[in-house]
């Protein structure tokens, strides 16, 4: 397999301590890197960025320089791997802000004739979402339908041409222990050996 250019997107908000999604997006890293692929990281939580509060703002609005080096970091991968806890049924507030913030108009999706969203900026990329719940993964994806992440997948990904999506789904957090922590993060070397 030819080297891939590989972006992880840390979206868990809280950077002073060190969580699942950490140790998660670490183990993908050192899989890959391992496995000859170039990796860059972007640590949400670390970014200094507004939230957009109007349609104008986004579509007119100037990036902030804060978010600049990651959207050019999403603009340069072939692969993306976003990792985050759910919160409240979806993904934390400030990953969707940034998300919101560098899937800009002119970037992620550009105007087409008469169609403001005719282009898609990010075709030619893959993703993998992965989220970390306290309740039992096969509860959220049967029950609940895994809503979240398909709209994730569906509304934001998929709008601006990020195919093919995949997920992976680490449920019972807080039952894990040390041996099901380890179990998951040989998974994630795994999968970023292959950049999948």
């Amino acid at each position: 397999m030819d080297p891939m250019r590989i972006l992880l997107i840390q979206g868990h908000p809280d950077a002073l301590a060190p969580h699942l999604c950490h140790a998660l997006s670490q183990a993908y890293a050192e899989g890959a890197v391992a496995a000859g692929h170039v990796v860059r990281q972007v640590d949400v939580a670390a970014i200094d960025f507004a939230l957009l509060r109007s349609q104008h703002e986004w579509e007119l609005g100037l990036l902030p320089a804060s978010l600049k080096p990651a959207q050019a970091d999403i603009g340069w991968a072939q692969h993306i791997v976003l990792f985050f806890p759910l919160w409240l049924g979806d993904m934390p507030a400030l990953l969707k802000g940034f998300l919101e913030q560098v899937a800009r108009p002119g970037f992620a999706f550009n105007p087409e004739g008469s169609n403001p969203f005719g282009r898609k900026g990010l075709t030619g990329r893959s993703a993998r979402v992965v989220v970390t719940m306290g309740m039992p993964a096969l509860v959220y994806r049967w029950y609940f339908r895994a809503h979240s992440v398909k709209s994730l997948e569906r509304n934001i990904l998929g709008f601006v041409g990020v195919a093919p999506v995949h997920e992976t789904l680490v449920g019972s957090v807080d039952q894990l222990g040390e041996g099901g922590v380890a179990k998951w993060k040989a998974r994630m070397r795994a999968l970023g050996a292959k950049a999948a």
